[in-house]
């Protein structure tokens, strides 16, 4: 049993959250608009609702990420935009702090992904450039990996297939852009060490 009386220990609760600048409801909940500054040197200022983030918000994590957008119960969730420290970004849909449903992310090295997220992965249709080389997958994707019916189009001629895990396998063909097919078949072989 602690020996704190309930108003110490909603004072201490308060505490671990960090100082605390806006409004609050008379349950003296952090509730309308606020900016806390936590004690791990993130900082946050937007919308709360009975204590919690929720609503429109920025959130600037100590390392340099930022995200903006949407919370309910201080977790990202509805539109938003996530900075990360790598200069990635990632702009779309949020369900309980999971890149889940559409969004674009762009990579720190130039490259995109356009199309369907489920629990933090591409997961369903998209579209992904390589910027170096100006590629895109167009298809399948299943836990963050190529996976299905796509297409692979490169400068000059295009693959139209299945892929598994990121390679194609089975029936597809070649299309080039001088009016010729190549038809074929994807056979993956171990290969002995």
């Amino acid at each position: 049993m602690s020996d704190l009386s309930s108003e110490e220990e909603a004072e201490e609760a308060e505490a671990d959250l960090g100082e605390y600048d806006g409004e609050r409801n008379s349950e003296g909940e952090r509730h309308g608009r606020g900016k806390a500054f936590l004690p791990n040197g993130d900082i946050y200022d937007g919308e709360y609702e009975h204590g919690f983030r929720s609503g429109q918000g920025t959130y600037r994590f100590r390392n340099g990420a930022c995200y903006i957008g949407k919370y309910l119960l201080n977790k990202k969730h509805g539109r938003g935009t996530f900075y990360y420290p790598d200069g990635s970004k990632y702009e779309g849909d949020w369900v309980n702090d999971q890149r889940h449903g559409h969004g674009v992310y762009t990579y720190a090295n130039g490259d995109t992904y356009t199309g369907e997220w489920f629990n933090h992965n591409r997961h369903g249709q998209g579209r992904y450039i390589y910027k170096d080389t100006g590629a895109i997958y167009v298809g399948g994707w299943v836990n963050g990996n190529q996976e299905g019916e796509a297409e692979l189009i490169y400068l000059n001629h295009r693959f139209r297939g299945k892929f598994l895990n990121g390679n194609p396998v089975g029936h597809g063909k070649y299309i080039f852009d001088i009016g010729c097919e190549q038809h074929g078949e994807y056979i993956h072989s171990e290969q002995v060490k």
